[in-house]
């Protein structure tokens, strides 16, 4: 992965933590959080920015990780699978910027539009997944 990439995971990991500890989570969950923000772009590696869920997921499945489901189904808002892992790990990932700012939603947001434009399908899942998880009072 490149170095933004890397970045990103690891402020996505960071807010992941901050999304635990405000639930009151405990240090083991705080820990699993961290993991699964830091690992959740593995695909990124092997795939595209269009799979790279799938991919990542897959990945770590093999390997027997406990979370792979969130790592496959994360940033897509008709995911058929859900969890608090998941949302908390969506919250996240839409909080901070490819190169691993925390800009919050509305910022991530007009960024996504800005490089894929109004209509393109990634911006309106994006939209839909914040939506979605401002609705459940994730975000």
């Amino acid at each position: 992965m490149n170095e933004g990439r890397l970045k990103h995971c690891y402020t996505v990991a960071t807010k992941m933590v901050e999304f635990g500890k405000a639930r009151g989570y405990s240090e083991e969950k705080l820990h699993d959080l961290f993991i699964l923000g830091f690992n959740h772009d593995i695909g990124y590696e092997f795939g595209s920015s269009k799979n790279h869920g799938e991919v990542g997921g897959e990945m770590l499945k093999q390997s027997g990780y406990k979370y792979w489901q969130e790592v496959r189904y994360h940033g897509k808002a008709d995911a058929d699978y859900e969890s608090e892992y998941l949302d908390i790990l969506n919250a996240a990932d839409m909080s901070v910027d490819g190169s691993g700012n925390d800009v919050g939603v509305d910022n991530r947001l007009e960024d996504i539009k800005s490089r894929h434009g109004e209509d393109s399908d990634i911006y309106l899942c994006c939209k839909n997944l914040v939506q979605e998880l401002k609705n459940k009072g994730v975000l």
